[in-house]
């Protein structure tokens, strides 16, 4: 089975048509009609979009095989430009050494369970003194 074919499958399982397809990963419908009508596949740049919009990984969508569970929800995969926030903040992690990665981890994790108040609140003291 090639990689167009395992698409238009999952597209049929979800009961999603080819135009909340090209919505959900901004992929021309004619692009996408091209694949059915000629069976050829996406150029890799689309693969993970296409991955993140009918919920299964690289592996199974290029090879077909399906690791232990890699369509549970236990796996998110995601599409992030290099240029924004999250891509610098992505870049740096991955400089990181583990012991400085999993200190980076517990600081965001901290972070987040703050809540928005608490963290003006905290800064206005600190400012004070």
């Amino acid at each position: 089975m090639t990689i167009s074919e395992r698409i238009f499958e999952r597209l049929a399982q979800l009961s999603m048509t080819q135009k909340e397809f090209s919505e959900k990963t901004g992929i021309l419908p004619s692009t996408i009609s091209e694949w059915k009508k000629n069976k050829t596949n996406p150029s890799s740049e689309k693969i993970m979009p296409i991955c993140e919009a009918i919920g299964v990984t690289p592996e199974w969508l290029l090879s077909g095989i399906d690791p232990a569970g890699s369509r549970d929800e236990s796996r998110d995969y995601y599409t992030v430009k290099k240029d924004t926030d999250m891509g610098k903040l992505i870049a740096y992690y991955n400089m990181l050494n583990p012991a400085f990665r999993e200190r980076m981890l517990g600081y965001a994790e901290a972070y987040a369970s703050l809540k928005e108040d608490n963290v003006v609140t905290h800064y206005k003291k600190r400012k004070l003194k």
